[in-house]
């Protein structure tokens, strides 16, 4: 189906969904390597104004990657629920950009209808949305998960404690370890990127993270942020694996880039609900994204990185994870070009996630060969506050010295919890508590005031 829209006398024709969607979206380097960028300003405002008269409905009509070649198309519109979308089937994408900015939209309302979104909607809306907008009803989005503690409930932020070492040294991983927890970091996950896919390594580092929280009682999970195959294996050999990690994408043909499919994925988490090692929920799955993966992996299918993006979210869903997490600027340069760039595509996949009803936290950060700095990433982390994002990356210094790139620190965190009001998870604040870390009131204590049970000297 083609749409048209004219501005002055000239009149822009869009020949298909996949195109319009393009076309509508803000500047960003990956659609213009891909060449499917809106050529002009003119061009661009020209087919939002045709989006935004196109019904809601047509996203369904017309798959951006066909049914029968595409698994995570099929899983779209297999699982999509009618009786949630039924409330939003008359709106056209301007109305329901309109629809989620009111007032009366709640939170309540927004869980209701998030079956019925697919992920070609919320790009699509997402397209029409100032940032203000992203964040505004990001805002009213809750999704809760829990694992060993309850993870996005308002007024609590997580933070995923990231103590990547470039040789997988124990004694470095439990520098890094004890300097987050005495930051008040690792609620979201103690996940470590291990420098090795060797097995034996990755059940070392595993046993490491187990000890650890066992020793301490740390009401949090472990992960180590290896391939899917080599997760179940290692659970196959008896290591204490808490969750499941895999990087997922938008289409069959990136997913299988990353070596994985649907099946195998749940496969893996039946595999880690077997082993019933959650106390307060079973959220087992971690996944994480990132806008460009799908187009690194030449599997995009000439859809624009933001709406391959948001369909990697519906693959998450689908597998109930505890963490969802876009890396924001990982890829590089190549994708997100500058600060403005990132910061725009942050905000959009939070707010896509949460629309569809998934638990998204950002790695808020930027390669050092793109145009952005810290100051970038202080603006983003701090939207993504307000936004109600629901865990953030800690990384010693921001600079994680295994995997190169320039991330969120353990002060980072500290400053948007106090800024912000916000807490940590209940259970692990608790912890904190106990431990001489945080007040009563949350806050982290001076060092001259703290008394904590847990020192470098115990742990190493």
């Amino acid at each position: 189906m083609a749409f048209t829209h004219t501005v002055g006398v000239r009149r822009h024709v869009f020949d298909d969904l996949r195109t319009l969607l393009a076309k509508a979206s803000p500047a960003r380097s990956g659609d213009a390597l891909a060449g499917i960028a809106a050529a002009s300003e003119e061009e661009r405002m020209a087919a939002r104004m045709a989006l935004a008269d196109m019904p809601l409905a047509h996203c369904l009509a017309e798959p951006l990657i066909p049914y029968e070649a595409d698994e995570v198309t099929r899983l779209i519109v297999d699982s999509h629920d009618a009786q949630a979308f039924a409330a939003l089937a008359s709106l056209t994408v301007g109305e329901f950009r309109d629809w989620l900015l009111r007032h009366d939209t709640d939170t309540a309302t927004l869980a209701r209808v998030a079956p019925g979104v697919t992920p070609e909607m919320a790009a699509a809306v997402s397209k029409l949305m100032r940032n203000q907008d992203l964040v505004a009803v990001a805002r009213k989005c809750a999704v809760v998960t829990a694992f060993r503690n309850t993870i996005g409930l308002p007024g609590r932020l997580a933070v995923r404690l990231q103590p990547n070492h470039p040789t997988d040294d124990p004694r470095g991983i439990a520098a890094s370890i004890i300097d987050g927890l005495l930051y008040g970091c690792g609620d979201a996950t103690i996940g470590i990127n291990p420098a090795s896919d060797n097995l034996g390594a990755i059940a070392t580092l595993l046993k490491l993270l187990d000890d650890i929280r066992t020793r301490y009682e740390i009401p949090t999970q472990s992960c180590v942020l290896t391939h899917v195959t080599n997760t179940l294996r290692v659970m196959e050999q008896g290591a204490p694996v808490d969750l499941v990690f895999q990087s997922v994408a938008g289409s069959q043909a990136a997913n299988e880039a990353f070596g994985i499919s649907l099946a195998l994925l749940e496969e893996a988490r039946q595999a880690a609900l077997s082993l019933r090692r959650g106390t307060v929920g079973h959220n087992v799955m971690y996944f994480e994204t990132g806008q460009g993966s799908a187009l690194s992996a030449n599997a995009h299918h000439g859809v624009d990185q933001q709406t391959m993006e948001a369909r990697a979210y519906a693959v998450a869903r689908r597998f109930e994870p505890l963490l969802v997490n876009t890396v924001v600027g990982f890829i590089g340069p190549e994708y997100l070009y500058d600060g403005k760039q990132i910061i725009r595509a942050g905000l959009e996949d939070h707010f896509c996630g949460k629309l569809l009803g998934v638990p998204m936290g950002c790695d808020v950060c930027y390669t050092n060969h793109a145009e952005a700095d810290q100051d970038d990433m202080d603006n983003l982390l701090t939207l993504f506050g307000v936004a109600g994002i629901n865990f953030i990356m800690g990384v010693p210094g921001a600079d994680d010295i295994m995997l190169n790139y320039q991330s969120t620190s353990f002060h980072d965190a500290l400053y948007l919890r106090e800024v912000l009001g916000l807490r940590p998870a209940p259970e692990f604040e608790a912890w904190l508590r106990k431990m001489g870390i945080v007040d009563a009131g949350g806050r982290l204590l001076e060092p001259g005031a703290r008394q904590p049970l847990l020192t470098m000297a115990d742990m190493l």
